[in-house]
């Protein structure tokens, strides 16, 4: 099975974590922790793992660490799946 590649807008410092629908073609998700030392990309990929039930290191950010704007690869799913499980 293929890597699913996902557009993701993060918004940091909201008051907890939770997607927001879409923003300009990619799912907006709103994450509590602060854009520091890379806490917000360990939150990202902490939160999408536990929603789309894989684990963690089949998660990496392949673009955008520094950006809000980032591309997440997703292993030991499918599109569909991630799809239904996002709620997109």
């Amino acid at each position: 099975m293929t890597d699913v590649v996902i557009d993701v807008r993060v918004i940091p410092r909201a008051k907890h974590t939770h997607i927001d629908g879409e923003r300009d073609g990619a799912i907006l998700v709103r994450l509590a922790a602060p854009p520091v030392d890379g806490a917000a990309n360990e939150a990202l990929i902490t939160f999408l793992a536990s929603t789309i039930g894989v684990p963690r290191r089949n998660i990496r950010i392949i673009s955008g660490e520094r950006g809000r704007r980032k591309r997440v690869a997703i292993a030991g799913a499918t599109a569909e799946a991630i799809k239904v499980r996002l709620a997109v």
